[in-house]
């Protein structure tokens, strides 16, 4: 049975033979080189070069101030491995947003654990896919690395609101003794533009310190539990946000039972239809110029979750990428 249709001259087979095969000169006769890992949905070159492409993907694998379950930093590796399974069309939306080209960035490199550095270089790492009219989806890595991300996207396009799923508000001042560990991830954004609308999705934990945080901000939180009692929250929450709309979805916003590779896996999370209702219902109703997936932790056995989040980032692609509103 075929994956999914490629470029006319390339095979639909599922298995592909290995690229050995392909070349006529004898291996003996070749030099030793290492081949180029596949870029995000493992696309040909026509749909993926840079000069071309109206999507950019920068994996950002930092993993530096996370607290319970390490293993952030191989998220982006893996999430783009398993987008190689993903069929290029959507079936839900009728849609087949690759086609107008993704290319994948250089992932960012870290010289250390200092998350003030990390923050600085993902947002030089961004910043020039932005300048050049790409839309941007960041790969995480830890929630820290929305704050690059976020600060690169306001230096090119001003201000926006941000839509946030989590099960985690992130509204600390400061944690483990650095303002951009990833429990302030969403506080730091808040404090990068104290006049822009958040709205928070999903949240099943937080702190006293935080919810006070939120009312005092304005910060509008959808909490977990409110939401299976509430049927009208997608229209609720998207109804806040004002144009443009910046997108950041940890996946432990989702549940546990079909995301549990992530470091701090809550219960009661959004399940994959929900996550994928509100999604096209911000790609419907708003102007997204720029989203992030993160937290995505592998650990070499729930391999079902590294789908999920390639599938999900791919949705939000279709949803966002050059939508009605956009």
């Amino acid at each position: 049975m075929a994956r999914r249709v490629r470029a006319a001259s390339r095979s639909t087979s599922r298995r592909k033979a290995p690229r050995s095969a392909a070349r006529s000169t004898p291996a003996a006769k070749r030099s030793p080189r290492r081949a180029a890992a596949p870029g995000y949905l493992d696309l040909p070159p026509e749909q993926s070069a840079y000069a071309t492409a109206r999507i950019a993907v920068l994996p950002c694998p930092f993993d530096g101030t996370s607290t319970y379950g390490k293993g952030a930093d191989r998220g982006p590796a893996k999430l783009i491995e398993a987008s190689g399974q993903v069929e290029f069309f959507d079936l839900a939306l009728q849609r087949k947003v690759c086609e107008q080209g993704i290319a994948t960035l250089p992932a960012v490199k870290f010289r250390s654990d200092d998350p003030a550095r990390a923050v600085a270089a993902i947002e030089a790492a961004a910043r020039p896919a932005l300048a050049d009219g790409k839309f941007l989806l960041g790969l995480g890595g830890e929630h820290s690395v929305s704050i690059g991300l976020t600060r690169a996207v306001r230096a090119v396009h001003g201000r926006f609101s941000v839509l946030h799923v989590d099960a985690h508000a992130d509204l600390r001042a400061e944690y483990k003794g650095s303002p951009f560990n990833h429990a302030c991830a969403i506080h730091a954004i808040a404090e990068d533009d104290r006049s822009a609308t958040i709205v928070s999705i999903g949240i099943r934990a937080v702190c006293e310190e935080e919810l006070a945080y939120a009312q005092e901000r304005g910060i509008h939180l959808f909490p977990g539990h409110e939401l299976r009692r509430r049927p009208d929250w997608i229209r609720a929450a998207v109804a806040l946000l004002t144009d443009p709309v910046y997108v950041t979805i940890d996946v432990d916003g989702l549940d546990p039972t079909i995301m549990p590779s992530t470091g701090t896996p809550v219960p009661g999370g959004l399940d994959w239809w929900q996550v994928c209702d509100l999604v096209q219902e911000i790609g419907a109703r708003k102007r997204v110029i720029a989203c992030d997936v993160n937290e995505l932790k592998p650990d070499g056995v729930n391999h079902h979750s590294e789908f999920l989040a390639a599938q999900l980032s791919y949705k939000m692609l279709n949803c966002f990428v050059d939508s009605p509103r956009s």
